[in-house]
């Protein structure tokens, strides 16, 4: 069978493999080693020169990790993918695989708020220049790319604003230019493929709906080995120059008899090997069985999440609900456009008219749903992000990002909507 033509569905069971090669085992063993035994000086020579890959060392690669990596760019359309110890590590890699001191980036201003900081500060730290572009303007990432601009980023369903970023109009900018587009589609598994829509590069943190659980911190990045980057080679010397950490390896030329993985091989073998932050084999594990479970918990996600939206925007203590399927204008064009099936995510945010006082009472009056720092768990998730992620952000950054004083956003999780409703309810009557 040609698993290529299998639903993501599917692959989120079948993808990358199939049975355990040493024990005929149909669950993923759990490689819990440091160390791979070579054949021969000859085997472990090739393997460090790339002319066949293999298992070197699990700060690198790990065959647990490798099912993960391999059944996640499967589900996306991309052709591999590196396991991180994080999403933040995730979303850093994509940006300094392309990116040294005096380059810059464009992203859009609708971003998780620890990933503001990062762009803004970390980043500036090492020389990098995050420029911010409006993603209701899509020509705003054109008009901000020069020659020093390596890439676009942009968060697929951003939180908190959670309007749906504009990713085929973008991704044919950058594609015209010869700048590619990585998406972080954390919030919107299965029911956006970003790839689909001119996407160069995917990233997640699995710690949240991939995962599901709650368990365990990772992250991922996929390629979608469809960008060009030999015919815009001028624009991504980290790519088409000797590398000096890798014996001077060009890889855009060392990479082509493995296939279009010259982007995420340099990740694996310069960044990863060089920074360290890689995902241990429990957690890579822990992930495989999420992504089992995905596409029917993502449904339930999704299917509460409205119901949660529909009862907030009735509700006389609400000013503002901030929902895909809720939104006029281009703002639902574009939800209905690269959302499938109707499906909007398991996010729900709103406005509360007592202001930032609000928000704290609702969040310390919930019962059922969990005050924690994440989105993406089974369970019913809130917060209060003035209080929290964004408190670090000045008060422009924050109104930039969609946070203000009222707002909570909610992580809707696949209970019975009836409990969830009932427990908004009663924290809001102490409001």
């Amino acid at each position: 069978m040609d698993k290529s033509k299998l639903h993501p569905d599917t692959l989120a069971l079948h993808g990358g493999f199939r049975s355990d090669p040493a024990t005929n085992a149909v669950a993923v063993p759990i490689y819990q080693t440091t160390s791979y035994q070579f054949d021969n000086a000859e085997h472990a020579s090739n393997l460090f020169a790339l002319k066949e890959l293999g298992n070197i060392y699990t700060r690198i690669m790990n065959p647990t990790n490798d099912v993960l990596e391999q059944r996640l760019a499967a589900m996306e359309g991309g052709v591999a993918g590196l396991a991180v110890a994080s999403g933040q590590a995730a979303s850093t890699f994509a940006i300094l695989n392309l990116c040294e001191a005096g380059d810059n980036f464009v992203t859009s201003t609708d971003l998780y708020g620890g990933t503001w900081n990062l762009f803004a500060n970390t980043f500036k730290q090492m020389g990098i220049e995050a420029r911010f572009a409006d993603p209701a303007d899509p020509e705003s990432f054109r008009k901000l790319t020069d020659d020093k601009t390596r890439c676009y980023y942009a968060e697929t369903l951003p939180n908190p604003k959670l309007e749906v970023f504009p990713i085929k109009e973008v991704a044919d900018i950058g594609l015209s230019i010869g700048v590619p587009l990585i998406v972080d589609n954390t919030a919107a598994p299965l029911i956006c493929r970003p790839i689909e829509h001119g996407a160069a590069i995917v990233v997640y943190s699995t710690t949240k709906y991939i995962g599901g659980h709650g368990t365990s911190i990772g992250g991922v990045i996929i390629d979608s080995g469809a960008f060009d980057w030999e015919a815009h080679q001028d624009r991504f010397p980290l790519l088409s120059r000797p590398d000096p950490s890798y014996h001077g390896a060009v890889w855009i030329e060392a990479v082509k008899p493995l296939g279009p993985i010259a982007y995420i091989l340099r990740a694996r073998v310069t960044l990863l090997r060089d920074v360290g932050a890689a995902m241990s084999p429990m957690n890579a594990f822990q992930f495989i069985q999420g992504v089992e479970t995905l596409p029917l918990r993502i449904r339930k996600h999704c299917e509460n999440a409205s119901t949660v939206a529909n009862y907030l925007k009735a509700h006389d203590q609400v000013t503002q609900v901030i929902y895909p399927g809720l939104m006029d204008g281009e703002a639902r064009k574009r939800a209905d456009t690269y959302l499938a099936d109707h499906q909007y995510g398991g996010l729900v945010g709103f406005e509360l008219s007592g202001g930032v006082d609000a928000g704290r009472k609702f969040i310390d009056s919930l019962e059922l749903l969990y005050h924690v720092a994440n989105i993406g768990d089974a369970r019913s998730l809130a917060i209060h992000p003035a209080s929290t992620t964004h408190s670090q952000l000045s008060a422009e950054d924050q109104a930039a990002s969609g946070v203000t004083p009222g707002y909570v956003r909610l992580s809707i999780g696949i209970e019975h909507a009836d409990d969830i409703l009932a427990d908004i309810e009663q924290a809001l009557s102490k409001v």
